[in-house]
């Protein structure tokens, strides 16, 4: 059952109509991302609630990649629920003002890295099932993808989310999780080296 726009908080149809807007204007690099890019907008025109939480069981959701200044490591958590190295993200909440903050404000809470600073530039998209028991109502993650550079030498926390957060160099990606980020510190490093 699909909730109609009256039932959504305004918070979430804001940033709905600003997810649209993003993904309207954003010029994917791959015919892979262009139908992932016309899927989330289909699923946002489908569902208002497309973004919170207690809307549809596949929902859009905010992540951040964090590379350094070289862009050969990225910083990962080791996530609670999933049991995998990932990159910082999650579900908008209603202070989120942006889908960039959203993924901002992910970053900065997960890695402790308080200044972080992303490219106002979206990476990357992606569709994944959740199989790890613990996410609830939530099946499928429709996930908008950013990235942003912190040094070396930043300090980084981690977060009750997480089990850990450590930097993990490009071409050796713990092997579970290198399918997933690949690609994303693939197209994360096309956008921050230009």
């Amino acid at each position: 059952m699909t909730a109609r726009s009256t039932d959504v908080p305004t918070a979430y149809l804001t940033l709905r109509a600003d997810a649209e807007h993003v993904l309207e204007g954003w010029h994917a690099p791959d015919p892979q991302q262009e139908r992932l890019r016309v899927e989330l907008l289909d699923h946002c025109a489908a569902h208002p609630d497309a973004l919170w939480k207690q809307g549809p069981p596949a929902h859009l959701t905010a992540s951040a990649l964090v590379l350094n200044a070289s862009l050969d490591k990225v910083l990962l958590t080791l996530h609670a629920k999933a049991g995998l190295w990932l990159q910082f993200g999650g579900h908008f909440e209603p202070g989120d003002q942006s889908v960039l903050g959203a993924a901002t404000r992910e970053a900065r809470e997960e890695s402790g890295i308080a200044d972080l600073v992303l490219h106002p530039q979206l990476v990357h998209l992606d569709r994944h099932s959740l199989l790890a028991a613990g996410f609830g109502r939530c099946s499928e993650h429709l996930d908008l993808r950013y990235a942003g550079v912190a040094r070396d030498q930043d300090a980084y926390a981690v977060s009750e989310e997480s089990l850990d957060v450590a930097w993990w160099p490009v071409d050796a990606l713990p092997e579970a999780s290198a399918g997933e980020i690949l690609p994303l510190a693939q197209a994360a490093r096309r956008v921050l080296a230009t």
